[in-house]
């Protein structure tokens, strides 16, 4: 039996060897790199071409999100299963859009990581069943990959930065009623509900880097 090789991701070195001893354990797998950060993971791709690789999403140097994309664009082939505890729209549908065929929160059951790892490694999507958001939802943006305009981007960095729309409108050259209306589409389209997820989408994009 040709054994699915997989990569694995996480900062914590406990992590690892768990998911290591977990992903060994099984008939059809084996674990072919361990890495402790985004860059380190992009290398032991290259060097190992996984069918799969398994990423934790908030990893130093670079997170799961770019490296996620940097898998997508230098080894297409090697399907992404984002492994974390961040399970809400702004997480799950970013990841998504990155190219993670699945998404698994750390605190499932380990069978679920294993079913990730083996749908991924088919081409096919596995949504964790915990996640508090809508599966279809998420298939569905994954599908029309909708994009906000320069302008709905514009108001959604200003409000993850705390203006209020008066403010956004005069930073624009723009009516306060426009503003809102480029929030309600922007957050539409990327299934974003309230601040609290905008946040989290803005720091995944790397909008309050510079305030870190």
């Amino acid at each position: 039996m040709r054994k699915i090789r997989v990569l694995v991701a996480d900062d914590h070195a406990v992590v690892r060897h768990g998911l290591k001893l977990l992903i060994d354990s099984q008939a059809d797998m084996e674990v072919v790199g361990e890495a402790s950060d985004g860059r380190a993971a992009l290398q032991q791709a290259r060097e190992t071409t996984p069918a799969v690789a398994v990423l934790d999403l908030t990893m130093p140097d670079m997170n799961g999100l770019d490296t996620a994309r940097a898998l997508r664009s230098e080894l297409p082939d090697t399907a992404i299963v984002a492994l974390t505890r961040h399970g809400d729209a702004a997480y799950v549908q970013e990841l998504v859009r990155a190219g993670a065929l699945a998404y698994v929160l750390k605190q499932s059951a380990s069978h679920e990581l294993v079913a990730a790892i083996r749908a991924a490694a088919r081409g096919e999507v596995y949504l964790d069943p915990h996640l508090s958001v809508s599966s279809p939802g998420i298939l569905s943006a994954k599908r029309t990959a909708s994009i906000i305009t320069d302008r709905e981007t514009a108001v959604l960095k200003l409000m993850a930065l705390g203006h209020s729309n008066k403010e956004i409108a005069s930073e624009l050259t723009i009516s306060v009623k426009t503003v809102e209306v480029h929030k309600t589409n922007a957050m539409r389209k990327l299934g974003l509900q309230g601040r609290s997820e905008l946040v989290k989408y803005a720091v995944l994009q790397g909008w309050l880097r510079d305030l870190a």
